[in-house]
């Protein structure tokens, strides 16, 4: 019989709320029943062509895109739901929102930001009709960089709501759909200005937990962990999006108010340290090459890119939010950008899952109009950085949680066992260092491993499906 982890637990461990007060349902419930209309301040935008890509069941569908040629350059259109259409400043659906930050996702269902009424049909955008959006225009050249950008509320209509696979699929076989016809040629222009821009993307392996009969396993409808393999296509997709931020970062920072997505620079110490870590592992560090066109030329999969990949996370600390407006004197920081990305960002493209895209949102409607940026909004840009971290640890410590109670389970009856992993952090003196299982694919402590980038034999000592403990140790 398999060890099932106890995801209520988790719920209850971290105070996730369980529904939603009745005040809040009634005021989703009669936002859900206002259908949009274009006129003076919605375009009617249900000509564009425009399609979702999302994974499979998804029905918090926060973005629309279509991607297609235009001239000797690109016309990238990004629906967003309008949530600020729906949610009132200062009432009770408001309040609640701004209480929770963010949507929290388990592997038995989520804890969503707004009503389910809201989130997965009438402010998602489904492809059952029109829909209410904010729709950004972002024309770029030939070479994927933006020359002009729009932003305004608009009536859209999705023409089919599409996924990773059958996206990839389609690709391959080319027969991709008409909206997105240049979505694979934009995507790899603007992943090679961001390698450029010095963008720093890990690419570690992504641990999910899914149901083991998703899998082809048999563990009396138990849970299981694997590693998702992101396809070209949602690489793709997720250029779109950044494309989006970088803009309204942009416009944020033009005007002297915003709120953005901000991640120190690497320390000159933490590159160099990462160099001596690329010579320990033998991986050659061209002269001159940034620490971003190193990780993007690397295998994803090899044992001494992986430990080289697990190093590089020591160039990504600091990760926050950070709101200014110069005319209340609070200016932009000196280091306005986000390492990750190259350059500076704000989240503004899923309102749905996220409380402080809604704001960015208004703020981009607001500036690009010319404006006066509401009174509710300038005044609560100083607390979304708390909000925000907040709600990004409990989602955090949520996810891994999850994985970690799951991976327990899996390994709890085979204590003892030996098992082959690629080392990806050293132990030390004063504690275990880190060892990737590649079956069941575990990331855990393991004492006694002194080489990262190596294969090593580990025993598991420990699995506590209770508390998620894993322990293993190759010093025997």
């Amino acid at each position: 019989m398999a060890v099932i982890p106890d995801f209520t637990a988790v719920r209850a461990e971290f105070g996730l709320p369980d529904g939603f007060p009745p005040a809040v349902l009634a005021e989703a419930a009669a936002a859900a029943a206002v259908r949009p209309v274009a006129g003076p301040d919605r375009l009617d935008a249900t000509d564009v062509e425009l399609v979702t890509i999302d994974p499979p069941g998804s029905k918090d569908l926060d973005q629309a895109l279509g991607v297609v040629r235009s001239g000797a350059g690109f016309r990238v259109y990004y629906a967003i739901a309008d949530l600020g259409a729906v949610v009132m400043p200062g009432a009770a659906l408001d309040t609640e929102v701004r209480r929770r930050g963010q949507t929290v996702y388990l592997p038995d269902g989520a804890v969503p930001l707004h009503p389910p009424v809201l989130s997965e049909d009438a402010a998602s955008l489904l492809p059952d009709g029109p829909r209410a959006a904010v729709l950004w225009r972002i024309d770029l050249d030939g070479e994927g960089e933006p020359v002009s950008v729009d932003v305004r509320r608009a009536v859209v209509r999705s023409r089919a709501r599409l996924d990773y696979a059958s996206v990839q699929a389609a690709v391959e076989a080319g027969e991709i759909h008409p909206a997105i016809a240049a979505l694979p040629e934009v995507g790899a222009l603007r992943r090679a200005l961001a390698v450029r821009r010095g963008a720093i993307e890990l690419e570690l392996p992504e641990q999910e937990v899914v149901r083991a009969a998703d899998t082809g396993g048999t563990t009396d409808g138990g849970w299981t962990v694997q590693v998702r393999r992101r396809t070209p296509v949602e690489d793709w997709n997720a250029e779109i999006s950044l494309l989006t931020g970088i803009s309204a970062a942009r416009i944020m920072l033009d005007a002297g108010i915003g709120v953005l997505r901000t991640l120190p620079a690497a320390e000159p110490d933490s590159v160099t340290a990462l160099r001596a870590v690329a010579r320990g592992l033998g991986i050659d560090w061209p002269t001159g090459a940034t620490a971003a066109e190193l990780l993007s030329g690397l295998p994803r999969d090899t044992p001494a890119a992986l430990a080289l990949r697990r190093a590089a996370t020591s160039l990504l600390r600091g990760a926050g939010y950070t709101a200014f407006d110069t005319a209340a004197g609070a200016p932009p920081p000196a280091d306005a950008g986000h390492a990750g990305i190259g350059g500076p960002y704000a989240h503004v493209t899923a309102p749905l899952r996220r409380l402080v895209d809604r704001f960015g949102t208004e703020l981009c409607l607001a500036l690009t109009a010319g404006t006066a940026v509401p009174d509710w909004l300038r005044a609560a840009l100083p607390g979304l950085p708390e909000t925000m971290a907040a709600s990004d640890a409990v989602a955090n410590a949520v996810t891994r949680a999850c994985v970690d109670r799951t991976e327990a389970a899996l390994l709890v009856d085979r204590v003892g066992s030996d098992f082959d992993a690629v080392v990806l952090r050293a132990a030390t003196d004063n504690g275990a260092g880190e060892v990737y299982v590649l079956d069941p694919p575990v990331i855990a402590r393991c004492a006694g491993v002194r080489r990262p980038g190596e294969t090593a034999r580990v025993r598991l000592e420990e699995a506590d499906p209770v508390t998620g403990r894993i322990a293993f140790n190759a010093g025997r």
